[in-house]
């Protein structure tokens, strides 16, 4: 198990060390913001490859856990009530935003909030059965009612535009190349360890029940378990994962909007964890990050048809290789040991 995990295993350490002595701060913090999709993708590589729950709205917990983060970060410049607010007309700092002054309630809401919200959909929906593409189709209009609600609370959310102009986290200037290097290495340790923890569980029991759920969910029924409550966990887990990156996302890109969470975000890292494939944690990982690189390589190189060429990349592995690069990789490694 150990030496099948190695390459992966080797490749992210040498990344973490490497990067931030070759990259220049700029590439550095765009690197660092797709290892934020990663960790997106390993909640989704949990509960679409391991449980089956193809969950199209994740960027709803994402934008809550980076919303939570941008309402401390425009609480703690200090000088009255934020930018956005001002412009629109708010003359008091509404009472929801105020427990947001403090950072540990806002980090515990960004990964808390997702969580509770994940446990009680995933309650309501998977008591009831519901699932497949039903599921999808619920939580995708989650996402688009998540946007309709930000974009219509302007004077509480910023609407449109979003949240955005932040200057220092915990008193480090946002600006400098020290404090990007640091949050750099703050998100691959996060996802790292997230990482480690994830491939943990899906190795025990509970992952092979989870997968048990997967492949025959009403056999495991008939064996005393309820799956309803397996897949409520799993569904809790991810969300909370995509609450924690979006809580990270902030900082490192330095602006939070409806744009970044609705449902074509949310298909686009379906499509990274597709593309990378779904049913390996590592293929989830490799797979968002190849796909933020792709969108950015492509939109500064073909700027009028960098999506099309996006697209050309994900029918091109999803034809050549249905497993996704991991299933390249596993072939490549079963045909070394012949």
């Amino acid at each position: 198990m150990i030496r099948k995990h190695l390459p992966f295993a080797t490749i992210a350490v040498l990344a973490l060390v490497a990067a931030p002595l070759l990259l220049e701060p700029f590439r550095l913090s765009l690197l660092a913001k797709y290892l934020c999709y990663a960790i997106v993708a390993l909640g989704i590589g949990l509960a679409w490859g391991q449980g089956g729950m193809l969950t199209l709205g994740q960027g709803v917990f994402f934008g809550l856990g980076g919303y939570s983060m941008a309402m401390y970060l425009k609480l703690a410049e200090g000088g009255g009530l934020p930018d956005f607010m001002v412009w629109s007309g708010v003359e008091e700092l509404p009472a929801l935003w105020t427990p947001f002054a403090n950072p540990v309630f806002a980090l515990g809401m960004a990964v808390l909030g997702p969580v509770a919200i994940a446990v009680v959909l995933g309650t309501l929906v998977f008591r009831q059965r519901v699932r497949g593409a039903y599921f999808a189709i619920l939580t995708q209009a989650l996402a688009a009612a998540m946007v309709i609600l930000l974009v219509g609370q302007q004077g509480l959310t910023g609407g449109t535009n979003g949240m955005t102009n932040f200057f220092d986290l915990f008193g480090a200037d946002l600006a400098a190349d020290s404090t990007q290097r640091g949050l750099y290495l703050v998100v691959a340790g996060v996802l790292g360890v997230l990482y480690l923890a994830t491939r943990q569980l899906v190795n025990s029991r509970f992952g092979r029940l989870l997968v048990a759920v997967r492949d025959g969910e009403d056999r495991v029924r008939f064996l005393g378990y309820n799956p309803a409550t397996v897949k409520t966990v799993t569904f809790a887990a991810s969300a909370g994962m995509a609450g924690l990156a979006g809580a990270l996302f902030v900082p490192v890109v330095g602006i939070i909007s409806p744009a970044l969470l609705g449902v074509v975000p949310s298909l686009e890292l379906v499509v990274a964890v597709a593309v990378g494939g779904r049913h390996a944690l590592a293929g989830a990982v490799l797979g968002a990050v190849l796909m933020g690189y792709a969108k950015t390589a492509f939109s500064e190189q073909f700027a009028d048809g960098w999506l099309y060429l996006q697209g050309a990349l994900f029918i091109l592995v999803m034809t050549l290789a249905p497993k996704g690069i991991a299933g390249i990789l596993g072939r490549w490694r079963s045909a070394r040991a012949t």
